[in-house]
């Protein structure tokens, strides 16, 4: 006689693997390493900080 099996929890874990799989190729069409977004955000403010540091005049505060 062979194993009994509940079809629920087996469908249930056929989903989550197909879910799993998916969401594993989303990852890499569409994500970024945590290097990568880390490097980007090291760059923006590097960039940011050398286009302040040319600035001619102190930005000007806004009245009250």
């Amino acid at each position: 006689m062979g194993e009994i099996v509940n079809l629920r929890r087996a469908r249930k874990v056929r989903d989550k693997r197909s879910k799993e799989a998916e969401a594993e190729a989303n990852r890499i069409a569409h994500g970024r390493t945590k290097a990568e977004r880390q490097l980007g955000e090291a760059t923006a403010r590097l960039e940011t900080e050398k286009l302040d540091a040319h600035r001619l005049e102190a930005p000007q505060s806004e009245p009250e």
